[in-house]
């Protein structure tokens, strides 16, 4: 199974990763969060919800809004990595994160 994730900063700008299966498969779930909760505090990111309790799908969310579009549009290891934590952490072969809508499906 291959694994591919999609990032959507609204209208054609779509940057796509496609994933191999043994790099999503020797990456457990944990080690994923913990990536995106370090990345989700170091980039300052806002909580969703107001209680403060933050979701994976949050940190997935709030990580590549703030990440910001030039890492994605540059391809760096940064958004190789998001691509790779997300997909582990998700456990889906295809995820479509989109920021405008702030929406993961």
């Amino acid at each position: 199974m291959s694994y591919t994730v999609t990032v959507v900063f609204g209208g054609e700008r779509e940057y796509e990763f496609a994933l191999r299966e043994a790099d999503v498969a020797s990456t457990t779930k944990e080690q994923a969060r913990t990536w995106l909760a370090n990345e989700f505090e170091e980039l300052e990111c806002t909580p969703s919800n107001p209680m403060g309790k933050v979701l994976v799908l949050d940190m997935v969310l709030n990580v590549a809004k703030y990440g910001g579009e030039g890492r994605f549009e540059q391809g760096t290891e940064w958004a190789r990595k998001y691509a790779l934590y997300t997909a582990a952490a998700l456990d889906r072969p295809a995820v479509r994160v989109d920021v405008t809508a702030f929406v993961v499906g």
